[in-house]
Formats: structure tokens, C-alpha cells, sequence
């Protein structure tokens, strides 16, 4: 069972639509009850850092998801703003983040980027795994995974980085912690490739 942490930030549906179609049951969750028994959680994102940030402080799941990341050590993989939220602090706002990986969030620095529109990174890009993990099999080799984001996630720890992308110089694309995973790109915008990582997330 997958629940989906659904705070008024992320495209919860195009999220339950892939795990339909790979027959793997999902829940919702709005508030703090439906979290009972959670087995595996995503934190979807997207926009600004500090407004995701308060939505969900202001869910009432906040501090049931701290126990059960922190404490039951429930696997949670946090997608796009999602994964940002887990670093301690963004450059985009003054919100201190859920401090669940070791990390800080960052702004490209566009003097470094060549493309025609520098900002926000958008469209598809490589992800080259640097660790094995099952988060990725069957994406070892040539896949690509749709970005929109101007921020990037910046592990304190090297061991921590799962995959990296290049956009005017290599990034943490995804992460992982004990418990805790983070993707920057869109799996549920990314075809075959999203499907595949989501199931495996699902298969953990």
C-alpha cells in the first residue's frame, strides 16, 4: 500500500493513475488519521519552498510523519519540492526544511549554464545512478526523467547522493537515507521510466 501525502501541493492523481496501471493499491492521505498504518509515503511538491513548507506544517501530519519517518523508519521518497523539503533549509525561502536528509537546497548558478533559457531547468535530462539501488533497476543505463525545478538539492554527505544529473555542472537528482529517498525530476511526468521507479519504490 502506497500512501500519497496530499498537504494542497503535488498533482496527487497523475500519482494514483501509475500506480493503477502497475496494480499497486494507494491512499491518500489528508490528514493525520489516514496515515494510520502507513506502509511506504510520498511527498509529492511543487512551486515555491517556504509555501509548500507551511501547507504542510499547517496539515496537522507534520508531527505524525516525523514519527513515522524518523522513528517507525517508514520508507518515504519525496519527488520534485517533495525531495527539497527534506534538506534543512533552501535558498528560496527562510523556512527551516523537515530536516530529514543531511542537505541544503541551492540556486543554479545560471553564468554556468549554456542553453538558450537557463532558468528554470525544464524538459528532459539524463540520471546517471552513482550507488546501486533498487530504487533505480532497470534504469541503469540511458534513462531520462522529465526536471522543472531552479533549485537543486545539495547532499552534505557524498554517500548520500543516489543519482546525478548534469545542467551547467553535476547535481544530486536523487538521494537516500536510511529511510528516506528524494528524486528532483517528475516520475509521474516521465513515461516508462517514471513508472518503472515508482514501482520499484512500491517493491522496497
Amino acid at each position: 500500500m502506497i500512501t500519497i501525502i496530499d498537504y494542497g501541493v503535488g498533482n496527487i492523481n497523475a500519482f494514483v493513475n501509475v500506480y493503477k496501471r502497475v496494480d499497486v493499491p494507494v491512499k491518500i492521505a489528508r490528514a493525520k488519521e489516514d496515515l494510520t498504518g502507513a506502509q511506504k509515503l510520498i511527498l509529492p511538491g511543487v512551486g515555491h519552498f517556504d509555501h509548500a513548507m507551511n501547507q504542510l506544517n499547517n496539515s496537522g501530519m507534520r508531527e505524525t510523519l516525523d514519527e513515522l519517518v524518523l522513528e517507525k523508519k517508514i520508507p518515504v521518497i519525496g519527488i520534485c519540492v517533495g525531495m527539497q523539503m527534506m534538506a534543512s533549509c533552501s535558498d528560496e525561502g527562510t523556512s527551516e526544511g523537515l530536516k530529514w536528509i543531511d542537505a541544503a537546497v541551492k540556486k543554479f548558478d545560471a553564468t554556468r549554464i549554456y542553453q538558450v533559457t537557463r532558468l528554470p531547468h525544464m524538459g528532459w535530462n539524463d540520471v546517471r545512478p552513482v550507488s546501486e539501488t533498487p530504487l533505480f533497476r532497470g534504469l541503469e543505463n540511458d534513462a531520462i526523467f522529465y526536471f522543472l525545478h531552479s533549485y537543486y538539492f545539495e547532499c552534505h554527505r557524498s554517500e548520500d547522493v543516489l543519482a546525478v544529473t548534469d545542467y551547467g555542472g553535476e547535481f544530486a537528482s536523487a538521494a537516500h537515507y536510511e529511510n528516506r529517498y528524494g528524486i528532483q525530476f517528475h516520475p509521474e511526468k516521465s513515461h516508462h521510466y517514471g513508472e518503472t521507479l515508482l514501482h520499484n519504490f512500491a517493491k522496497l
